[in-house]
């Protein structure tokens, strides 16, 4: 399975980053590596948890 992530730095200087294949999967961070990182986390959280729910979303 891949996912990529989008970026894109904030007016206000911050960096946000989304995988666009996973609904909510959006993160903030003080560098592109900060957020990726994040949503990378985040990425495998939300997976972790559609498959204890048994949810067969991919």
């Amino acid at each position: 399975m891949h996912f990529h992530i989008e970026y894109e730095q904030e007016v206000d200087g911050r960096w946000i980053a989304e995988v666009p294949e996973i609904p909510g999967v959006l993160t903030y961070g003080e560098s592109t590596e900060d957020a990726m990182e994040r949503a990378k986390i985040l990425t495998l959280s939300v997976l972790a948890e559609w498959i204890e729910a048994g949810k067969h979303r991919l």
